[in-house]
């Protein structure tokens, strides 16, 4: 539950303005929006990076600000621009930041798990600082899918890829919140990969959530086509 949150960062620039909505168990919400919205502001709260200046957000019933340590436990977060360190192979990547979470046997698991979602064959046993952005990017949400958290937020999981390593991710975060009940929450500019993977979306427009529901049930109500009318429309005021 996101109730209210507002974030004002210094010089008084309002990132986020009375942002409100809730994701339900095992579904995939979408967040999308135009740069400078406040859709990474939003997700950078959700994943305890930084606190609101008011309202409050609750995962599983806990408080990012008061039950943050809880909060971290029970979640994964993917930033847009998710680093690696360059001089470590992709395996030790994967293994030390796994071991944040995990040690003994699950932590070998993890580690399993991970090498089989990032794809990368042999190159995982390669320096990060040889992979392309499209396999940094595979490695970053192998780890994040890989802790089988509560809540997977994945911000801007495709940004800059090509169609092929676009759509291998987008199938694998299907995957796991199919196969593993894992509930997404995610950011994105690309309007057709919403339609895709959410079940419901908001739309968020100088850090306000304008419209939210249902993919087609917006499609439907305001006799869009797609995804990109109903956010046009609902910036215009055709649907709030």
């Amino acid at each position: 539950m996101v109730k209210d949150l507002v974030k004002v960062y210094p010089g008084n620039i309002v990132g986020i303005n009375g942002v409100s909505f809730n994701v339900s168990n095992g579904e995939i919400y979408g967040l999308i929006g135009p740069n400078g919205s406040g859709k990474t502001t939003t997700l950078r709260i959700l994943a305890t990076i930084i606190k609101p200046t008011s309202g409050y957000a609750l995962i599983a019933g806990y408080d990012v600000v008061k039950d943050a340590h809880k909060v971290r436990s029970l979640i994964s977060y993917l930033p847009e621009e998710a680093g690696a360190y360059r001089d470590m192979k992709g395996i030790d990547y994967i293994k030390f930041i796994l071991s944040l979470r995990f040690k003994g046997k699950e932590l070998g698991e993890a580690v399993e798990e991970a090498v089989k979602i990032s794809g990368l064959g042999r190159d995982i046993y390669r320096n990060v600082k040889t992979y392309s952005k499209g396999m940094k990017r595979l490695l970053a949400l192998a780890v994040t899918l890989a802790q089988k958290p509560k809540l997977a937020i994945l911000d801007e999981p495709t940004a800059g890829l090509d169609v092929e390593r676009s759509l291998t991710i987008r199938n694998t975060i299907l995957k796991y919140n199919r196969d593993y009940g894992i509930t997404v929450l995610l950011s994105s500019h690309n309007m057709l990969e919403v339609e895709y993977l959410c079940d419901r979306v908001g739309i968020i427009y100088k850090g306000r959530i304008i419209t939210e529901g249902y993919v087609d049930e917006l499609k439907t109500k305001l006799n869009a086509k797609n995804l990109e009318e109903v956010f046009i429309s609902s910036v215009r005021g055709g649907y709030k």
